[in-house]
């Protein structure tokens, strides 16, 4: 009996095109990114943007709520939808370094400052044991008057004896080198996107499930040893991250 020709695999169902809105969205973002529309211009309305591109106006409500997510526009009823600022460009690292290179003025609310025991993971970060005591600072950060995230460091408190005292309202970094001698050389971090909790959304001004990346950040010294674990949270719509790398490693 001849041998059965190989079967052939099912060809692949055509790709479904993007919906409607995904393009009118793209094509706004697009014009946005290339500054042919200024910042807080105020956009067409949901009908006038329907009635211009051929849609309905729940389309064009849903373009314009993709923006508003991604943080490219927003919203401030009955007015209408606006262009957003710029997103600041951050490098992980210092807040008040990089505030202060896009020319704007970094500033700082403390909002919490204790000694609390170390967790499973600031105990492993820093290189002291379960329970041994840090400096806990969690506060507000700004450039300008525009509130961008929120800061929480911990600190041993075996390296930084009355850190609480200090003024904490300026660079961190820089109250380390001159009250401690601690010179920060290193910073290493994850980012995770999320959706901003209610209360970081009032604390950062920010509307409710406001999008936003988590930095889980650890500060080294040049002996390499961990000085500072941070856990940060940024309004994704007034920050972005950016990334250099050594790829010849």
């Amino acid at each position: 009996m001849p041998p059965r020709p190989p079967s052939r695999p099912a060809p692949r169902p055509a790709p479904r095109p993007a919906p409607r809105y995904v393009g009118i969205a793209d094509e706004l973002r697009s014009r946005i990114v290339r500054e042919e529309l200024a910042p807080h211009t105020l956009l067409p309305s949901e009908r006038e943007l329907g009635e211009t591109l051929g849609v309905s106006r729940m389309t064009a409500r849903q373009a314009l709520t993709v923006l508003a997510n991604e943080g490219y526009v927003y919203r401030r009823p009955p007015r209408g939808t606006f262009v957003a600022e710029k997103r600041h460009v951050f490098r992980v690292g210092s807040f008040s370094r990089e505030v202060e290179r896009g020319g704007r003025v970094p500033t700082a609310v403390v909002l919490s400052a204790t000694v609390a025991e170390a967790d499973v993971e600031t105990a492993a970060a820093l290189g002291v044991d379960v329970g041994a005591p840090v400096h806990l600072v969690r506060r507000r950060r700004s450039a300008d008057r525009d509130a961008i995230a929120l800061e929480s460091s911990a600190f041993p408190v075996a390296l930084t004896p009355g850190l609480l005292e200090r003024d904490l309202t300026g660079s961190l970094w820089e109250l380390l080198a001159e009250a401690y001698d601690i010179v920060v050389t290193t910073t290493r971090a994850t980012l995770a996107s999320v959706v901003l909790d209610d209360e970081s959304c009032a604390l950062l001004d920010a509307v409710a499930a406001t999008p936003g990346t988590r930095l889980v950040r650890a500060a080294l010294d040049a002996d390499g040893r961990c000085v500072e674990l941070a856990r940060d949270l940024y309004r994704s719509d007034r920050a972005v991250f950016e990334v250099e790398a050594d790829v010849t490693r």
